[in-house]
């Protein structure tokens, strides 16, 4: 038995990966850094990568850096290989520059949250999501995360906004699997989950694919995940999430993914530098002594670890 994801994964793609932002130690953007963690996910099965999201710092980021963030990626990606510009804010005209702006720097999609910290009404968010989605004239998806925002999309809300043209997509980080499946049965939005722990359970009940931050570093086992799911083989599917569960734990539940995720991107000898912006912090000893189990626990190889540059300790 085959399990049929849904669609549109031509529009957004499949195994996404939510990037960090390489940065030098002192705080400025590390081009090279970029360079090679986008050539390294193309070796890994990734099919899109996420810019200026949640893991790539976006509240640190000015709109110059972003839109030379997706410009970059923009010479890395082609028809397998999306481009999806995070343009979350609270105040709804920035975020319709923030379209425009990334729709002329070349993204592929855009990645629209509810406005944080303002707490609209659930037509304010429509409203929000809809005038950004308009002014950038791009597929958009949907990031429904309510632990940042403070306010969730409500399953109405998410139908509602499945009418429009642009609207073809969620990720999915509120963690309300019966919703998911609710809306996912009443609509044609591709849910892609946000939540790297529930990767399996939503891939087991329909979504069309991840938006995953340990994926930085094991996007071809998020492939094979996937895989798995649509083979209808769960027993499969069931024993690669299990063996990812040490690094997922390290990178989701120790501090903050993008801290972690830079960590251990280092770790595996991908980028140089775990610089992040405040007020992040580098990660503790302690955090990196864990990551150091669960990168060994999940079996991440050993030959291209010896060749990491040592991570500078906080």
């Amino acid at each position: 038995m085959t399990i049929t994801l849904r669609t549109p994964s031509s529009i957004f793609g499949t195994n996404l990966v939510a990037t960090a932002t390489p940065m030098l130690p002192d705080g400025a953007i590390d081009r090279a850094g970029v360079d090679a963690l986008l050539t390294h996910l193309h070796t890994t099965r990734c099919d899109g990568v996420v810019i200026a999201g949640t893991t790539g710092e976006a509240p640190t980021l000015t709109a110059d850096e972003t839109s030379e963030l997706i410009e970059q990626a923009r010479e890395h990606s082609n028809r397998d290989f999306r481009v999806i510009a995070g343009v979350g804010t609270n105040d709804t005209s920035a975020g319709m520059v923030m379209a425009r702006s990334a729709a002329a720097a070349g993204a592929d999609a855009l990645l629209i949250s509810a406005p944080q910290y303002s707490r609209p009404t659930q037509a304010g968010i429509t409203a929000h999501i809809v005038d950004i989605a308009d002014a950038g004239g791009l597929p958009v998806m949907v990031y429904d995360v309510p632990m940042r925002t403070g306010v969730a999309v409500d399953a109405s809300t998410l139908v509602e906004l499945s009418r429009h043209p642009l609207i073809g997509a969620v990720k999915d980080a509120k963690g309300d699997l019966y919703e998911a499946m609710t809306v996912m049965s009443s609509t044609d939005l591709a849910y892609y989950c946000g939540i790297d722990e529930l990767a399996l359970p939503y891939l087991a009940s329909g979504a069309t694919g991840l938006v995953s931050v340990i994926g930085n570093v094991v996007a071809d086992r998020n492939a094979e995940l996937i895989d798995a799911v649509r083979a209808g083989d769960l027993v499969r599917a069931n024993s690669i999430q299990r063996s990812l569960l040490p690094l997922t734990d390290a990178i989701m539940r120790t501090t903050q993914g993008a801290i972690m995720a830079k960590a251990a991107l280092v770790k595996v000898g991908v980028i140089a530098d775990p610089t992040v912006r405040r007020p992040l912090l580098e990660s503790s000893t302690a955090d990196l002594r864990r990551l150091d189990a669960a990168l060994s626990a999940t079996g991440i190889d050993q030959e291209s670890r010896s060749r990491a540059v040592p991570v500078r300790l906080a």
